[in-house]
């Protein structure tokens, strides 16, 4: 026999499952009860409504992932890529969960990409890395992690393994890392385009 707390954990990683999976739109209560083998009147119980259930697998997705994030500034492991595929089985089910909900309108979600933003944002100020637009530069780094996660099904199939495998995992964060380390333009294309950009912006 569970114990209501156990069960409620039960509920809740059903829930994220689902909610990932499906959107919270097209999860039901009756669906998770399923899921996690309860009736949808203990759901109602723990939770109260699906909406409040969001709520706390919002709040769960967002606590555990600050906590591996600090985790791995303490431990210098940032700058490790094999820390990051290490750490990906127990961070990949919150990231994409986050990103789902956000998909779906959750305000707390949207909070840990501005949260997102705003650390990469003091990342960037600590490595004196250039740009002009310190915010732009953050946020489209956000954007791209998080577009792995949108895009899962597509990149698995264009690696032909999956994304959330070890191999998968490993695959792309060594793409990453070419791709961050390696400029696409040279310094003059750069000088040239910049150069354009300002006329652009001139004209504004």
């Amino acid at each position: 026999m569970y114990s209501d707390l156990t069960a409620r954990a039960r509920i809740r990683d059903a829930a994220l499952r689902l909610f990932t999976e499906r959107g919270i739109d097209g999860t039901s209560i009756r669906d998770i009860a399923a899921a996690a083998g309860v009736s949808s009147g203990l759901i109602r119980h723990h939770f109260g409504s699906k909406e409040a259930l969001r709520d706390a697998c919002d709040s769960y997705a967002t606590e555990r992932l600050n906590r591996i994030r600090d985790e791995m500034f303490a431990d210098g492991q940032m700058a490790d890529q094999a820390g990051m595929v290490a750490m990906h089985p127990a961070a990949m089910v919150f990231q994409r969960y986050l990103v789902r909900s956000m998909q779906d309108g959750s305000e707390a979600a949207e909070g840990l990409f501005d949260d997102a933003v705003r650390l990469g944002e003091e990342w960037l100020t600590r490595t004196e890395v250039e740009t002009r637009d310190v915010r732009a530069y953050s946020a489209l780094l956000v954007a791209m992690q998080m577009g792995v996660f949108m895009l899962g099904d597509q990149l698995s199939r264009a690696f032909g393994e999956d994304l959330d495998s070890p191999a998968g995992q490993l695959r792309l964060q060594r793409a990453f890392a070419e791709v961050f380390s390696t400029p696409l333009l040279t310094p003059e294309q750069n000088t040239r385009l910049q150069t354009a950009l300002d006329r652009l912006e001139e004209g504004l």
